[in-house]
């Protein structure tokens, strides 16, 4: 069994499920932009920052904008966002995520959120679990998203624990990547005809303990 000191946890798809926010938000803005946005291009920028998730949409356009245009766009579907998940509520909590965390801070083990989101603290904070992250690294402060490992990295660094020590729970391809390369032990949320690479992967926490997890490893 693995030496598990910490588990790092990415928000969407894992604590909370905002991604339909980000897919009306994203194709809001790219039918202002004139440029079609499906449910397959909604899942190509899973685990993607803003920016880049920005530079896909008008690449598929074939669209040349300023810098100053694009952080305007980039403003205007956040505030897209926002109006939607400013409605989340600790109930909207993934189903045994909280139990999960409570049971790894009652074993004395640190928790750390990874996400690329510039939103990840007030959407903890709506949940009522901001105050049990030992710390918090997001979109705001990063430079580099998923696949680069920095987000692991700087978690791994805040909480004091080698990357191999710390378990990371991803729900896109892009982010298990992430955690493969910077040498973390992951496990997949979802299903293992999307993702590949992890040390196992798993529906959800609903019917799933540390205990039972740890068996996995």
């Amino acid at each position: 069994m693995r030496d598990i000191r910490a588990c790092i946890f990415d928000l969407d798809g894992v604590i909370v499920d905002t991604a339909s926010h980000h897919f009306v938000a994203w194709r809001r803005l790219a039918d202002e932009l004139g440029v079609p946005f499906s449910s397959e291009d909604n899942e190509a920028l899973k685990g993607v920052s803003r920016v880049d998730s920005l530079e896909y949409i008008l690449n598929k356009g074939g669209l040349v904008l300023d810098p100053a245009t694009k952080v305007r766009l980039m403003d205007r579907k956040n505030a897209h966002y926002l109006e939607l998940a400013g409605k989340t509520s600790p109930t909207d909590a993934l189903p045994g995520v909280v139990e999960l965390i409570d049971s790894l801070k009652e074993q004395g083990l640190k928790v750390a959120l990874g996400s690329s989101s510039k939103n990840a603290e007030m959407i903890l904070t709506r949940l009522n679990l901001i105050d049990r992250f030992d710390a918090l690294v997001d979109g705001n402060h990063i430079t580099l998203s998923k696949p680069d490992p920095e987000v692991f990295i700087s978690g791994a660094k805040a909480l004091g624990i080698p990357p191999e020590h710390c378990l990371v729970f991803e729900d896109a391809q892009s982010g298990i990547d992430a955690a493969n390369a910077g040498g973390f032990p992951v496990i997949g949320i979802g299903s293992t005809e999307a993702l590949t690479k992890a040390v196992a992967v798993i529906p959800g926490f609903g019917d799933y303990t540390w205990d039972s997890i740890c068996a996995l490893l």
